[in-house]
Order: structure tokens, then C-alpha cells, then sequence
């Protein structure tokens, strides 16, 4: 009996031991990774907020983030610290290479930083997106504050973060007034910066005791390549075209539908991934469909080209170049001027192609086939009977006055005779002198005459 019992007690602790074995190196244990590998900016935010949905639907326990950039903008960093900072799984970063700026921000909001030989993490001073010079003390505070509680909320010295934005700070033993905050490894393992040196993210997990872990690398989503298809510059491009050229092609031929209807749909894919990607703002959208509307009072409602043209191809062409870049209202400050410059360059080079299109494109509309079931493209001429003119020809260079205003069709009076009428084009008011210059078709053409 007694042999019975230490057999079943030394089965009992070899099992045990083996279960803990297995618990250590991290068997049935998912580590979920993915990359902050290019500027912190609308596009990273929502990769970084889509990656940790993933890690969070799989139920990982560990996520480590791949870090290798130079930073972005102040807003977009402090939304992805914040999504880090409120995770329920706990996070790494393994630094491959830099942490600079926004991306030191990030770093140190993340449980454990481990970074790769010759790896570096600081210099976090905000620059404009001009000519990279420091920006006004306002976005330095702003930057300091959340250097601050981002590293006390993680059991890091405040200071130091601190000192990595603002270069009048002095940490003794650290760095002098003059000079911002920059660690290579070894100084931030010596600080509380860096947990450790490692050459890569398998290394890290080894040390954990999580060699044998299950790694998932997160992928991004076709439905997200195709959102990244779209923000293409030359794509953004192309879309303007159609926007513009089925908008002037509706307005001429109104009732056609097609235009329209490419218009649309350019519409929606121009502003769609720019809208999830937080480049485009409601109040953007807004500023083009105001633009539309305004050009087109200024059509059908008051016609000529006066004010309400002008102020709907602004709107139009705003919308277009806001929606492209992430302005904080107006506030260019932190938009890099390369940003900026392509998408004015895009807008324009779109908008004036369009225009050469829609002038090449209108004389050989009426030969397509598919126009030819719903607009008259055939001629009629006078030798075979036909004739263009409603009036007699004798109409031909009377004068007369404005009976209701021409803009550009209306009524004139001759001889005490009220004729329909239509000028140039130009806006011709009621009592002004006019004279008739042809009599073809079922309205008088006139111009406008001095006596």
C-alpha cells in the first residue's frame, strides 16, 4: 500500500511539473503583432485601432507592437496612446530600429519597451509640418503634459519624458539645457526606458517564456487595400476628373442621367476613404456639396457667371483639397508641406484635365451609339426641305427694348410687338436697347445695341 502511495504521489508532482513546463514556455498562449513602421498620421490611427479589435476578437494574451518610425502628428499619437493605455491585454514594443517624436509617445505608453541593437527612443519636440521648425509653446505644453502622465501612468520617470519634448528642461546626470532627450539602448535600460536588448520579437517572447507561443501577425484587409487603392494620389486624381466632368455634362444635358450618376459614384469613392481614414471631415464634405449646389443656382437660377459661380467652383475645389489632408480646422500647422503641395497639385491638375476632356470630349458625344437613342444627332438641311427660321428675315437688325429681363432668354418689345428672345449669353436688363442679329430658330437673337 505504502508503494501504492508514493507512486501515485511522485505521478502527481511530475504532472504538475509538467503542466508548469508547459505553462512556462508558453504552449495554447497567442501573441498578437503588427507594425508602426510608417508616419503616425489618420492612416496609422486606424490601422493601430483595427489591430487591436483583431488582438482583442482572438483573445490574445499578449500583443508587441514592431516599431520603426520617425514620428507624425500630435493628435493622431495621442488617440493611438490612449487606445494603448486603455487596453485590457497588455502590450510591448520591440524598436527595431527608431522611436522618435510621436512614436516615443507611443512607446512609453506601452507596458514593456524592448528595442534592437543600435536602436533609439526620444526627441520628441513638436515641429511644424513647413520647414520643421519647433512650433509655438502651446503644442510644446500640450506634448509635455502627455509625456508626463503617459510615463507616470506606466511606473516611468515624468521627467525624462518630459525632457525628451522640451530642451530648456535639465535632468541632471541626463542632459543639459539645450538639448532634447534622446536614449540609445543602453542609456534607456539604465533609466527605466528599455527592458531589455533583443534582436528580435522571438527573442523577446523567448525571455517571457513564451518560445512556444502561437504568433499572429496582424494582416490588413482586403476591403483595407482597397481603401489604400483609393487614397492613391493618381486614383484621387482620376476621380476628380469624373466628378467634374459628369457634373458639367449633367448641367448641359440635363435629364441624361448617366453624368450624374458617374459623378456620384466618383464621388463616393473619392470621399469614402479619405472619410474612414479621418482625412475627410463632415464640414468638408459639407463645403463641397455647397460648392455643387451654388454653381448650380448659378446655371438654372440666375444665369450668366457671376458670384454664386465663382464662390461654387471655390467650394468644390476646397472640399476636394481638404478632404485629401488632416487639417484641424483650417490649422495647417502640423500638415507637412509635401502633404499639402500634392494634394493642391492633384486638385488642380485633375480639375484642369477635366476641363480639356469635357472640350474634346462634347463634339464627339453625338457620334457614341449609346447617345444616339436619346439625343437628336442628326441634321436637317434647307435643301431638303427644312427650315431653322420661325421669324421673317425682315426681324434681321431692328432694334428694340428689353421687355423682361434677358439672362439670356426672355421677351423684347419691337414695334410695339412682344418676341422671345435670347442673347449671348450676357445678362441684358429690362428697358436697354437691343438689336436683333438673327432670326433663326423660335426665339429672336439679339444683343445688346447703344443708340
Amino acid at each position: 500500500m505504502k508503494i501504492y502511495f508514493s507512486s501515485l504521489l511522485i505521478f502527481l508532482v511530475l504532472s504538475s511539473q509538467l503542466v508548469l513546463a508547459q505553462t512556462d514556455t508558453g504552449i495554447d498562449k497567442k501573441v498578437f503583432t503588427f507594425k508602426i513602421d510608417t508616419d503616425i498620421d489618420p492612416a496609422m490611427t486606424r490601422r493601430v485601432k483595427l489591430a487591436l479589435e483583431k488582438a482583442d476578437e482572438i483573445d490574445a494574451d499578449l500583443i508587441i507592437i514592431d516599431m520603426d518610425t520617425y514620428g507624425g502628428a500630435v493628435n493622431d499619437a495621442d488617440e493611438i496612446r490612449t487606445m494603448i493605455l486603455n487596453s485590457t491585454i497588455p502590450i510591448y514594443v520591440f524598436i527595431n530600429k527608431d522611436a522618435a517624436s510621436a512614436g516615443a509617445l507611443i512607446s512609453i505608453a506601452t507596458d514593456s519597451i524592448y528595442m534592437a541593437p543600435g536602436a533609439s527612443i526620444g526627441a520628441a519636440t513638436v515641429v511644424n509640418g513647413t520647414d520643421g521648425a519647433a512650433a509655438p509653446d502651446k503644442y510644446q505644453s500640450y506634448m509635455r503634459s502627455m509625456m508626463r502622465s503617459t510615463a507616470e501612468a506606466q511606473g516611468r520617470d515624468p521627467k525624462i519624458a518630459e525632457a525628451m519634448v522640451d530642451e530648456k528642461i535639465e535632468v541632471e546626470g541626463i542632459s543639459e539645457a539645450g538639448s532634447v532627450i534622446t536614449f540609445s539602448v543602453s542609456e534607456a535600460e539604465k533609466y527605466g526606458f528599455c527592458e531589455g536588448q533583443y534582436d528580435s520579437i522571438k527573442d523577446i517572447l523567448e525571455s517571457q517564456n513564451l518560445g512556444d507561443a502561437s504568433i499572429i501577425v496582424y494582416e490588413t484587409s482586403l476591403s483595407e487595400k482597397i481603401i489604400a487603392f483609393f487614397l492613391s494620389p493618381a486614383i484621387s486624381g482620376f476621380l476628380i476628373l469624373i466628378i467634374i466632368g459628369g457634373l458639367y455634362f449633367e448641367l448641359q444635358t440635363p435629364g441624361v442621367g448617366f453624368p450624374i450618376l458617374a459623378s456620384m459614384v466618383a464621388v463616393l469613392l473619392y470621399f469614402t476613404p479619405y472619410y474612414l481614414n479621418g482625412l475627410a471631415e463632415n464640414w468638408e464634405i459639407l463645403v463641397f456639396f455647397i460648392g455643387v449646389i451654388l454653381l448650380a443656382v448659378e446655371l438654372f437660377v440666375i444665369p450668366g457667371f457671376g458670384i454664386f459661380g465663382i464662390l461654387g467652383i471655390i467650394g468644390i475645389l476646397t472640399g476636394l483639397v481638404l478632404g485629401m489632408i488632416p487639417n484641424q480646422n483650417f490649422n495647417f500647422d502640423f500638415v507637412p508641406a509635401a502633404d499639402l503641395f500634392g494634394a493642391l497639385l492633384t486638385v488642380i491638375i485633375a480639375a484642369i484635365a477635366s476641363v480639356g476632356l469635357v472640350f474634346w470630349l462634347t463634339p464627339k458625344v453625338n457620334e457614341w451609339g449609346a447617345f444616339k437613342t436619346i439625343t437628336l444627332a442628326s441634321t436637317q438641311q434647307s435643301s431638303e426641305g427644312y427650315t431653322s427660321s420661325f421669324y421673317a428675315d425682315t426681324l434681321k437688325g431692328k432694334t428694340g427694348v428689353v421687355h423682361s429681363r434677358l439672362r439670356p432668354s426672355g421677351k423684347i418689345e419691337i414695334d410695339g410687338d412682344i418676341y422671345d428672345a435670347y442673347s449671348r449669353g450676357e445678362f441684358i436688363d429690362q428697358g436697354e436697347n437691343i438689336i436683333v442679329i438673327s432670326t433663326e430658330g423660335t426665339s429672336l437673337k439679339v444683343k445688346k445695341w447703344e443708340a
